[in-house]
């Protein structure tokens, strides 16, 4: 975990040794599938001598050894997307490798996958296939199959994988590690070899959501040379979960696990933990999301991964894995009248889709239906694959967000992970109940013994450049107007009462109807449910600029102590104005008050 690796570090630890123990664990490990390119040994010790003094703030990744998937350039190593005659090597270092390394990340080499990023499962390479790092009886998953066993075994903190059907998140559950894959063009694609590239995103494997996060908010960001790339809101971790989270799961005809009871019990055991943490999920119809994802392989992305290697399909066909071939091959059945209908039932089956977003705020899918073994995919390298993508393939092709974790194992001690979904840009809350499941539902980290670390609570309070705000109305949590707090970057602290110094009305006017928070004299009032935020000081005055009359800002006072600036009524102002102080807060009023 890196941050135990930086306390170490803060304690005197050589970074070099860290270098040789990470080579010295591969040895250990002996599994040549894992790698196809190493970094020379002394080079990595040579980077890690040359790091700057010790400093967090300057380098948040100082001294942490990762990986790349092997379709991801880094100057002076071949690319070869695991098809040796197709190999070249590039004189620049993807985008994203860039900001890791220069964030005092330690690269130890290049990670084996299905060639060309097609496929689930991780053996769809001419190289030695990785095992499967808690049982080799079962495939490693893919295509970023090499990532994700490093991580297991602890060769590397983290690993980068690309992910354009699943392929930071199956692997991920496979390998007992956390899959992070985050909102389509929130990383630089850059330097990344493509598979479709109107889907594809650069995803990290690491221990923990913490791990994952860190690497990620290192990359984030746009990049004005690559047309992919969008300055997304995705918002910081928040530090509790927010009040009011509705969680959405599967409907029973939705569950889809092969028959395996192993599996659909291990699933239902993560998300009583889930519950647990968030409370009950209400049952969610996947038809649109499984219907989209028949698209993937049948209409015009399929045509996309033939446009990303045309010249080799057109030229040296001949020098691919057979089923890779064969996948890609079926492109040439299409025409673009059939790519053009697939994008306008995309159009259709999308706005549907998206309509779970209107009362759900997290979605909780298995990760796959159940584990497949190395000799299914001999005798069927096509149907094994497909369904291990049941709950993935759909994502991308819908603009969502998703974070992979460790859920509760099998009876039979197999993993069974669990994949929390959002729209884009949600990837920091994700992080947030993410943390918080794994740490709830799983004991161990990859193959290692190290246990997952509990979430820390943290700090409820605001960063020294960011300004409390506390609200009291439909910008709480899960309400109409959350969404003008979460896009401008707000940051989720904490849910306190106000003082019994203030009453609650509901203005008149409308609709929607509007609260207003008046200060009274001390014991003519009651406690009013309030949500305090952070947010930047840019954020906070452009959105202080739309508040209307009578409403403003004033400072309040909590029950917790402190005194944030928030929401406050003039006295003018509820003149007409309902009083509904004895609610004790306006989502209570809601839910039961106003249809009373």
């Amino acid at each position: 975990m890196i941050p135990l690796l930086h306390a170490a570090y803060a304690a005197g630890l050589d970074p070099r040794e860290v270098v040789a123990e990470c080579y010295r664990r591969l040895v250990t490990v002996d599994d040549p599938g894992i790698f196809l390119a190493l970094v020379p040994e002394a080079e990595a010790q040579a980077e890690a001598a040359a790091l700057p003094p010790f400093d967090l703030a300057v380098m948040p990744l100082w001294g942490v050894p990762f990986a790349v998937k092997d379709n991801i350039d880094v100057a002076g190593l071949p690319t070869t997307a695991a098809c040796p005659d197709f190999a070249y090597t590039p004189t620049e270092t993807a985008h994203a490798v860039v900001r890791l390394r220069a964030a005092g990340a330690i690269l130890i080499g290049k990670t084996n996958l299905d060639q060309f990023a097609t496929g689930l499962v991780g053996l769809r390479t001419p190289h030695p296939a990785p095992r499967n790092a808690i049982d080799p009886a079962y495939v490693p998953g893919g295509s970023s199959s090499g990532s994700a066993v490093a991580v297991a075994h602890g060769i590397v903190s983290f690993a980068l994988g690309t992910d354009t059907a699943g392929s930071g998140r199956v692997p991920a559950a496979l390998n007992n590690v956390v899959g992070l894959k985050p909102s389509l063009g929130a990383i630089s694609s850059r330097g990344m070899l493509p598979a479709c590239r109107t889907l594809d995103t650069l995803s990290v494997f690491a221990g923990t959501v913490a791990d994952a996060d860190t690497a990620f908010r290192v990359m984030l960001g746009p990049d004005g040379l690559d047309p992919w790339s969008r300055a997304l809101p995705v918002a910081p971790v928040p530090v509790g979960l927010p009040p009011g989270l509705r969680l959405g799961l599967p409907d029973a005809a939705s569950l889809r696990f092969g028959g395996d009871g192993l599996s659909e019990a291990a699933f239902a055991a993560s998300v009583a933990d889930l519950e647990t943490l968030a409370g009950a999920a209400a049952p969610v119809d996947l038809s649109p999301m499984f219907a989209v994802a028949a698209l993937l392989y049948d209409g015009p992305w399929v045509a996309e991964r033939y446009a990303a290697i045309r010249p080799v399909m057109e030229t040296r066909p001949g020098i691919l894995h057979p089923t890779t071939r064969a996948v890609i091959g079926a492109a040439e059945r299409y025409s673009a009248a059939d790519a053009f209908a697939g994008l306008y039932r995309r159009a259709d089956l999308r706005r549907d889709a998206d309509a779970v977003w209107e009362h759900v705020d997290v979605l909780a899918v298995p990760t796959y239906p159940r584990p497949q073994t190395c000799a299914a995919l001999v005798a069927d390298p096509i149907g094994p694959n497909s369904e291990l993508g049941t709950y993935t393939n759909f994502v991308n092709l819908l603009d969502w967000c998703a974070l992979a974790v460790p859920g509760r194992k099998r009876e039979d001690g197999f993993p069974a992970g669990i994949t929390l979904l959002a729209p884009r840009g949600s990837d920091g809350l994700l992080a947030a109940l993410g943390a918080r499941l794994h740490a709830a539902s799983a004991e161990r980290i990859g193959a290692s013994t190290m246990a997952v670390p509990a979430v820390e609570p943290g700090p409820v309070r605001a960063g020294p450049r960011e300004i409390e705000l506390a609200v009291v109305g439909a910008h709480l949590s899960g309400l109409p107007l959350n969404r003008e707090l979460t896009e401008r970057g707000a940051r989720y602290l904490r849910a306190v009462t106000t003082r019994p110094d203030y009453r609650l009305y509901a203005l008149p006017g409308g609709p929607p109807q509007r609260p207003g928070l008046l200060r009274v004299a001390a014991g003519e009032g009651s406690h009013i449910e309030t949500e305090v935020w952070a947010l930047p000081p840019a954020a906070f005055g452009d959105f202080v600029a739309a508040i209307p009359t009578p409403l403003g800002i004033g400072t309040l006072r909590l029950a917790d102590g402190t005194a944030p600036k928030g929401f406050l009524v003039e006295a003018a102002g509820v003149a007409g104005a309902d009083d509904i102080t004895q609610f004790g807060g306006w989502r209570s009023y809601v839910a039961g008050g106003a249809a009373a």
